[in-house]
């Protein structure tokens, strides 16, 4: 499975950004798939996941609210739609294949991983 993940950018505080990440076979249709992040100094981190199907979505506390995952079943397609995006939104933003249908929080769980895109918030 090949992931690419585009649509990263730079915005300024309260701006929105969408990103979108698609993978290069069906079979990740049938895997939550979810969005990580990581900025400079810091540890990777969970930010959303949805279910193979779309029908459960999971979030981190600090984008709850903001962010929104959302996917084209069957098309290995995953969307992170962000709105009033903060400085601390900052980071390269990755997409990843859950082993099993069921979102969850643990990168250890996710088998595949894209490039990432970074993300750029100024105040």
């Amino acid at each position: 499975v090949q992931l690419q993940a585009s649509g990263g950018g730079l915005v300024q505080a309260g701006g929105s950004l969408r990103l979108s990440c698609t993978g290069s076979r069906r079979t990740s249709s049938n895997n939550a798939m979810g969005w990580f992040r990581q900025a400079p100094g810091k540890e990777r981190e969970f930010v959303a996941a949805i279910s193979w199907r779309g029908s459960g979505t999971i979030y981190a506390d600090s984008v709850k609210g903001r962010f929104t995952i959302s996917r084209d079943y069957g098309q290995s397609v995953v969307y992170l739609q962000m709105i009033n995006l903060k400085p601390e939104d900052t980071a390269v933003y990755y997409c990843a294949v859950n082993r099993r249908p069921v979102p969850s929080t643990e990168p250890s769980e996710y088998s595949f991983w894209g490039k990432g895109t970074q993300v750029t918030v100024s105040s």
